[in-house]
């Protein structure tokens, strides 16, 4: 077959509704890219299992360190785990760099990962800030790191909204919450959330 089967002009004639549906039907079918049926529901029960089993675990190990651990503690290594802390926000930052540059999908994991280590540097900042640390850890928090971790996180979730419009497979106006994963069958795309 020669040439396209549709012009250009006949999909910027197509409605929404149509475009999403041409889109769909184009899509490689998930089985050639997944393992087999049978083991994709068994690897996501496994992995919510694990995810769900963590967050359960960690509420009495929670409770349990906010009830014993001491104020104040001498910690072996500081400078070790502070330097290997911000070496790994610089190489983030560099890696959202490069992406960003090279505009690739990546970017959108590297961009929300550099920004919540953000927020871990400014909590850890402020709560292990020593005697006349402590303002001036606030306001560099507030003034610098936060802005630009809610900036970073927001940007992330933006360009996770922008893909999913653009190859229509949510509507303009959708939250960022209703967005199916894309690598569902189409049945599942269409089912209420």
């Amino acid at each position: 077959m020669t040439g396209p089967v549709l012009s250009d002009a006949q999909i910027n004639a197509l409605s929404p509704h149509d475009r999403q549906d041409l889109i769909r039907r184009l899509a490689r079918p998930p089985d050639e890219l997944l393992p087999p049926p049978r083991t994709v529901p068994r690897m996501r029960r496994w992995r919510l299992t694990v995810v769900i089993g963590s967050a359960v675990a960690l509420i009495p190990w929670t409770v349990y360190l906010g009830l014993t651990l001491p104020d104040r503690h001498v910690a072996r290594n500081w400078s070790v785990t502070w330097v290997g802390f911000d070496t790994l926000l610089l190489a983030m930052f560099a890696l959202t760099a490069v992406l960003g540059v090279l505009r690739r999908q990546l970017l959108v994991l590297a961009v929300f990962t550099s920004g919540l280590l953000l927020l871990c540097d400014a909590w850890f900042d402020v709560t292990t800030a020593g005697p006349g640390e402590f303002w001036q850890s606030v306001g560099i928090a507030v003034l610098l790191e936060l802005p630009i971790a809610v900036l970073l996180i927001s940007s992330a979730l933006r360009l996770v909204w922008l893909t999913a419009a653009r190859l229509w497979l949510i509507q303009p106006g959708t939250r960022l919450w209703q967005v199916p994963l894309l690598y569902l069958d189409p049945g599942e795309l269409t089912r209420p959330a």
